[in-house]
């Protein structure tokens, strides 16, 4: 089962028109996002949920970090 998907950061929405376009290219965020998206979950002690039947499905752990 997948995890609950965040919101697209380059999807254009009425306001801002996009979350890309108020993080500067050298902002250290970016530096965060890459780590963090570059970590092995599992191995940190992060496994997958089984849920229900019904409901949704879980957060990624990715992004609670």
């Amino acid at each position: 089962m997948k995890y609950v998907q965040g919101q697209d950061r380059e999807q254009i929405t009425l306001l801002p028109d996009c979350v890309e376009d108020y993080i500067g290219e050298d902002n250290p965020v970016r530096v965060i996002d890459a780590f963090v998206n570059s970590l092995d979950m599992e191995a940190l002690g992060f496994h997958r949920s089984q849920p229900e039947e019904t409901g949704r499905p879980p957060y990624d752990p990715r992004g609670i970090c």
